[in-house]
């Protein structure tokens, strides 16, 4: 059990998260029954923790079973809110999005995948949709490059041995060498790309966000269409572009990061 670890862990709120954790993309309703076999919950512990949680405004029942409710996105927007980033990072994606004409995103690691939190898009064609809080495999985004080559050595075998949370199967997946060649790549670069590893038609281009010591807090991307954008255009145009807005996000988020803090009084 995972209290064993730490004797101040609360496993009632640790199984209350992973129910509502459980309800995937195109899951919708899910039964009870479900529900617990995907937890790993007895079906009565289960059928308690959603009874809570819809009390408390997450959850809601029907003949079907059960589904989240919009209030869960209060949770991702307090995430958001607190850490200042959409609106750091917003000024900055749009003159990003003017100059290249395409979709740009910020995002962060979780666990194996990455998480986007914050994106301005053009309509382009494009082959998966993406709006804040969607999650993608990391090794086959340039976010993710990004993302990982700024990790240790154990955390990045930690992150690797996590399974991907995001729903989404990707076109390839390299080889441990594959991946230890490319990360270093991206570490002496300062950049990454990807070119339709995640899936067929997708590439795109990404920079490290950083704060005010240094390290490695976001990723920010330029996302095109490979039939309407070249490798050379995305990277002899577009990159510079990017450089240049991670810089200034990475600029705002130390100067937001260094803001003194109100004191109670």
């Amino acid at each position: 059990m995972r209290r064993e670890g730490n004797p101040e862990f609360i496993e009632a709120l640790a199984r209350g998260l992973d129910v509502l954790c459980c309800f995937r993309p195109g899951t919708g309703t899910m039964a009870l029954s479900e529900i617990a076999g995907a937890t790993g919950l007895a079906r009565p512990t289960a059928r308690r923790i959603l009874i809570t949680l819809e009390q408390l405004g997450y959850v809601r029942s029907s003949d079907r079973g059960f589904s989240l409710t919009p209030r869960v996105l209060d949770l991702g927007s307090a995430y958001v809110g607190s850490m200042n980033l959409w609106d750091l990072a917003r000024p900055h994606l749009r003159e990003l999005v003017d100059n290249t004409d395409e979709s740009c995103s910020v995002a962060q690691l979780d666990g194996s995948d990455v998480v986007y939190v914050a994106r301005v898009a053009v309509p382009k064609l494009v082959t998966l949709a993406v709006t804040i809080g969607t999650r993608f495999p990391a090794l086959q985004t340039s976010l993710g490059k990004v993302l990982l080559a700024a990790l240790t050595p154990d955390d990045l075998d930690k992150v690797l041995a996590e399974p991907s949370r995001s729903g989404v199967t990707p076109h390839r997946t390299p080889e441990r060498d594959e991946i230890d060649a490319m990360l270093r790549d991206v570490r002496a670069k300062g950049w990454a790309v990807t070119d339709q590893d995640l899936a067929p038609g997708i590439r795109s281009v990404a920079a490290p966000v950083r704060d005010g010591d240094g390290g490695v807090v976001a990723a920010v991307n330029v996302n095109a269409h490979a039939a309407e954008t070249s490798m050379d255009t995305l990277v002899d145009h577009h990159l510079p572009l990017l450089l240049r807005t991670a810089s200034a996000i990475s600029a705002d988020w130390a100067a937001w990061q260094a803001r003194p803090l109100e004191t109670a009084r």
